[in-house]
């Protein structure tokens, strides 16, 4: 399976999740392993293969998806291939002509504002990743525990949401890029730019009723820069 990789995100230190579109179909998947989760060491610059804008063949592949993560495909790291990058103008189609301009037509009327963020009920809702051209994004900063948030509405929710953009973070995975993220607000404010977004896997948020799905910044994709040569500061 070929997959454009548009989302390459921070977990806990020392794991990823990626995600891309199937140049075939348009639709959006994500590798998953049989157990446990994708390691760093997997990243383009450090060995591996997974990048923004990259063409990766996956190999064989085993749909494992059940709602609302139904983009996930099992696969073997050893099949993994690297075949190239694309060009700007290139990714740039793929990401936009994906875009939806608001996150329910993504995944679904159960999405709803909750306080300040976004979710859907444990098992809930029809996909788990999209592309977001936001109506507007008001804020993009580093909060006091070193998390990267963004305020943006998209005309009907108007969430404060966290981003887990891998390339906004230094090699621990824990401490902000600081001067990337205001460089970042800046351009903000004179390009187009789209959003790959997701849903957490479920969790219980203290003094919660119950888990949720919770919804997330992935990566930020910029018109002017789509393959994002701001991150390489």
């Amino acid at each position: 399976m070929l997959l454009i990789i548009n989302h390459v995100t921070r977990m806990k230190p020392g794991f990823i999740c990626v995600a891309g579109i199937e140049p075939e179909t348009g639709k959006h998947i994500r590798p998953v392993l049989c157990q446990g989760l994708l390691t760093r060491n997997l990243l383009r610059k450090e060995g591996g293969v997974f990048e923004i804008g990259a063409l990766v063949d996956l190999g064989p592949t085993k749909d494992v998806g059940c709602a609302p993560e139904v983009e996930d495909r099992e696969f073997c790291v050893t099949n993994l291939r690297y075949k190239y990058k694309l060009k700007p103008d290139e990714f740039w189609k793929y990401v936009s002509t994906t875009a939806q301009n608001r996150a329910k037509s993504i995944f679904g009327e159960e999405l709803q504002q909750r306080e300040t963020s976004c979710t859907t009920e444990a098992g809930a809702g029809k996909a788990s990743l999209g592309i977001l051209k936001p109506a507007r994004v008001w804020h993009i900063g580093v909060n006091d525990f070193e998390s990267v948030r963004i305020y943006l509405s998209d005309g009907e929710v108007h969430p404060d949401l966290p981003v887990t953009d891998i390339r906004l973070y230094a090699r621990d995975q824990k401490t902000a890029r600081h001067e990337i993220v205001e460089c970042l607000e800046r351009r903000l404010r004179k390009t187009a730019a789209v959003l790959a977004v997701g849903l957490s896997r479920p969790w219980k948020k203290d003094g919660d009723d119950a888990p949720r799905h919770w919804l997330q910044v992935n990566n930020i994709h910029l018109e002017e820069d789509p393959l994002g040569a701001l991150f390489d500061c």
